[in-house]
């Protein structure tokens, strides 16, 4: 599930790279 949620923030976020999408997911 976490990941799932992982994967549809990473396309609405248009499909930046993994570093930039962690940078901007660190708040839980």
């Amino acid at each position: 599930e976490v990941f799932y949620n992982r994967q549809r923030l990473h396309s609405a976020l248009g499909y930046r790279s993994p570093a930039e999408f962690e940078k901007m997911a660190v708040v839980p």
